[in-house]
């Protein structure tokens, strides 16, 4: 079988990245925190938190103003939750392939390889030029891991970027309860789909074995 995790909030938390962003414009934490949580509730795009602040807003020239200004993307070890790379491990020691796919910059893919993390292969939507819940991001995860739809697992938080479309495309799912978005939508019916619900990754790799 083929693991393949999303990245923000089910591998990586996502504190750092909010309160960069929130630095970055000069606003407190905790209102970019709070707006976020706004606009998951609604069942809004994460990105739109960014928008309420400054209207108008082109992000892809904010990332390139920031990664020019030195203040761009960084993942480190403290970043992960603390059960990823023990599940990974024990996924693999089982026998299991585990991948990162996930709606993320080209950029959080070099540096989520330079951490060294014990897993087959890593790719990101901004490598792809496609993004969940696009049917065509599942179409090239399927190619990335080379195996039949039934044989690939898709571990994710988000129900409707993960859950839903990954079972749209053919492929198994488990929905992990972390994050906003776990959190939230977590007893809906659309997290009630994925063949797995859990709580850590270890209990996935406990279901793996």
């Amino acid at each position: 079988m083929i693991y393949a995790f999303d990245v923000g909030e089910t591998i990586l938390r996502d504190d750092r990245y909010w309160a960069s962003w929130a630095d970055w414009l000069d606003v407190p934490r905790h209102t970019l925190s709070a707006l976020v949580g706004a606009v998951v509730a609604l069942g809004r795009d994460n990105a739109d938190a960014v928008r309420l602040l400054r209207p108008g807003i082109n992000l892809d020239a904010e990332y390139a103003a920031r990664e020019a200004a030195g203040r761009g993307e960084r993942i480190e070890e403290d970043d992960l939750y603390p059960d990823v790379r023990q599940a990974f491990t024990v996924l693999r020691a089982a026998g299991h392939r585990v991948l990162i796919a996930g709606n993320q910059t080209a950029r959080v893919a070099e540096l989520l390889d330079a951490l060294g993390l014990p897993v087959d292969g890593i790719a990101t939507s901004g490598q792809w030029g496609v993004a969940k819940p696009d049917p065509a991001f599942f179409a090239r995860l399927i190619e990335f891991a080379g195996a039949p739809p039934d044989q690939i697992v898709y571990v994710g938080d988000h129900p409707s970027n993960d859950v839903t479309p990954a079972k749209a495309a053919g492929l198994r799912a488990a929905h992990v309860r972390r994050g906003p978005w776990g959190h939230l939508w977590a007893d809906g019916r659309e997290a009630a789909a994925a063949d797995w619900r859990v709580n850590s990754l270890i209990e996935l790799a406990g279901f793996a074995g």
